[in-house]
Parts: C-alpha cells; structure tokens; sequence
C-alpha cells in the first residue's frame, strides 16, 4: 500500500494538543518554504494544516480498480433485486455500465450525472425493499464510489 497522505485520504492526527487523535480527510496536500510536506485536513465543517509527520494514514482513498470493481459488484447485487420495475429494470443496469465506461476518462459532470441517476433509482428501490440483503453489499460500494468522485475530480 502506498503510505504518501494525498488528496482524499483519511488520515487520523497524532499531534498532541486540540485535535489529538480526531479523524479526518485530506482536502489539499502543499509544500512551505522549506519543503515540508503541509496536508490540510477536513475536521468536520473546518479545516486545519498539519505537517505530514503529524499525521497518521488511516485509509487510503479508493483507486479507479478499486471503483471500476465496486461499479461491477453493484451490477452483481442489482441483478437480485426482483421488485425492481420494468423501465429501471433496463436503466439501473445500463447507467452502471455507462458509470463503469465514463470513470477512465474522469469526465465529471459525465459521471456524477449518472451517479445522481444511480441513486435515485437505488433510493426509490430501496423504499420498496430496505431490509434485502443485497443491501449490504450495494451501500458500501455506493460509499466508495461517492467518495472517489468528490475527492478525485
């Protein structure tokens, strides 16, 4: 695993003082004068710079594999959904397989529309049928690719 802090990571802060121990994620990575790594890290509504050395990696922002197969395990799971109706029986699969062609080429509005898309079809499928287990699987990979598109576009 590469260990460098970078944009989207989640690093915990091991400075003693105010924000000893607090989790939060990397929102710019900088250099000062001397060539120190300076990491600005989100701790909910603010934002705070940290020397790279006071900062512990905790999880590393998800990779495009990492998307493209969290996009592929979705499809798996939505192939279970049987209350799915018939027009987002076609579509939900068909945006997933766009979703999973648009991430190489990083066009965002490109694939944040069809992430928006993604959701609301989950959210209304998920209205009818929360308890699924396919559930467990899908919110997780959801929350990965969520977290790629804010931090890497």
């Amino acid at each position: 695993m590469n260990n460098r802090i970078e944009k989207g990571d989640i690093v915990v802060i091991n400075k003693s003082g105010k924000y000893h121990q607090q989790v939060g994620e990397v929102s710019e990575v900088d250099y000062n004068i001397f060539f120190v790594k300076i990491v600005l890290v989100k701790l909910g509504d603010l934002e705070e710079a940290f020397e790279e050395k006071d900062l512990q990696l905790q999880t590393k922002k998800p990779s495009l594999q990492e998307i493209i197969a969290s996009v592929d395990q979705i499809l798996e799971q939505v192939a279970q959904i049987a209350h799915l109706p018939t027009k987002e029986k076609v579509e939900l699969p068909n945006r997933l397989k766009y979703l999973k062609l648009d991430i190489p080429k990083l066009d965002k509005q490109l694939i944040q529309k069809n992430f928006d898309s993604i959701e609301q079809i989950l959210a209304i499928t998920r209205e009818a049928d929360s308890s699924a287990s396919f559930w467990q699987e899908i919110d997780p990979n959801l929350d990965k690719i969520s977290w790629w598109i804010r931090t890497s576009l």
